[in-house]
């Protein structure tokens, strides 16, 4: 007997209406985003109105003796103020289709544009903040402002700055910044040059712990110019420190965080708020640590052999007020195709014009990070 068989032309498909889109992460930055002068990344409006350069003014704090009885005329104290300039430039997408194109589709894919479009643009932002984190501030504007793809991250990004010894851009940066930077577990290791730094990092002694990381915020406390602590609506001080996954697992498991996190933290009812069960940040020391993705994705090859005996390693970044800047000339908007070819085509847009750029003060001529101390720490994948 002869068994019928279904043509391949024949067999059912079935497709799905319903589309599926890739995960896109909500901001890590966005709770620390806002124009108060007490936020680790100033969002600024003032170029709405026009215009592509933005100046932010830096006044350091007062620091002469105090005159008592003395003759005060001709002893007043000089204020020490600085402009750093910053420049936006234009971010764009679009998605364009068809009538011919919608005939063949099953599932409406077009429909899902402006929300994808959205997407883009917040994980547009959200990469570049990571980048800006690991910026070069410079004094002049973004080589490629204004080029085809634009340039919105101040500065001179980690892999495009020069890396000659001692004259490169890095160690130029690593001089001007030594009291903002740490390599691993202790001071020593910081050679005054980037590569010989990076090789004092190991991944046994030199990952993110509690020691290093109460090691970095003793420093950014002692810095010159001082690096002001993020302060709550309670007037209480913290620091905010940004980690890549790697870095937050290795804190995680360092048993004095652990005995933290199981003696000194209150006891929730409700499973749904004790931290041993959830995902979230860390609190250590008046630091809040919180676990990026995006800072170990958007930088797999620029430390992945650096430390020793060739260990990845990446940037944690510790910042208090006025870390990041982010200004805006234009909020995202919709756009759309206005030549339609006798309404054939269609196609939807966004379009955003901002910058964002690590503050810097000249200090003695050199930029020093105004609100951001590095840290460098083993940042090893799993095996």
């Amino acid at each position: 007997m002869a068994l019928s068989t279904i043509q391949t032309n024949n067999k059912l498909i079935v497709f799905r209406e319903e589309i599926t889109r890739e995960f896109v992460r909500q901001n890590m930055f966005s709770p620390y985003m806002g124009n108060a002068m007490n936020n680790i990344i100033r969002v600024l409006n003032d170029l709405k109105s026009g215009g592509e350069q933005v100046n932010v003014p830096l006044v350091n704090s007062l620091r002469a003796t105090a005159i008592g009885t003395g003759t005060l005329t001709g002893a007043e104290e000089a204020i020490d103020n600085y402009g750093f300039r910053m420049w936006i430039d234009w971010a764009r997408n679009a998605c364009k289709t068809n009538r011919a194109e919608d005939q063949k589709d099953s599932a409406d894919i077009f429909d899902i544009a402006r929300p994808l479009l959205t997407d883009w643009g917040k994980e547009l932002i959200k990469n570049e903040i990571c980048d800006a984190l690991l910026s070069i501030p410079l004094e002049t504007a973004p080589a490629n402002l204004g080029s085809a793809n634009g340039q919105r991250v101040n500065g001179v990004s980690w892999q495009n700055a020069t890396a000659t010894a001692g004259t490169g851009q890095r160690d130029v940066w690593l001089t001007a910044n030594t009291d903002r930077v740490l390599f691993g577990a202790t001071v020593s290791n910081n050679t005054g040059a980037i590569i010989g730094s990076l090789a004092n990092v190991d991944n046994t002694t030199d990952k993110l712990t509690a020691a290093s990381l109460k090691l970095m915020k003793r420093r950014a406390m002692n810095a010159s110019p001082r690096i002001r602590p993020y302060q709550d609506n309670d007037g209480y001080d913290f620091w905010i420190c940004f980690v890549d996954p790697n870095q937050f697992r290795d804190l995680s498991n360092d048993q004095t965080v652990v005995n933290a996190n199981l003696y000194a933290r209150p006891r929730e009812n409700r499973y749904k708020d004790n931290p041993l069960f959830n995902d979230g940040d860390l609190l250590y020391d008046g630091i809040i640590v919180r676990q990026v993705p995006e800072l170990r994705t958007r930088r797999p090859t620029y430390f992945g052999t650096a430390g020793a005996g060739g260990i990845a390693v990446n940037a944690a970044h510790l910042c208090g007020q006025s870390a990041l800047a982010q200004f805006y000339g234009q909020l995202p908007r919709p756009t759309q195709l206005e030549v339609t070819d006798y309404g054939f085509n269609r196609g939807v847009g966004i379009e955003m014009a901002y910058g964002i750029s690590k503050v810097a003060k000249n200090t003695s001529g050199s930029l020093k990070d105004w609100g951001v101390f590095t840290g460098f720490f083993a940042s090893v994948d799993d095996t």
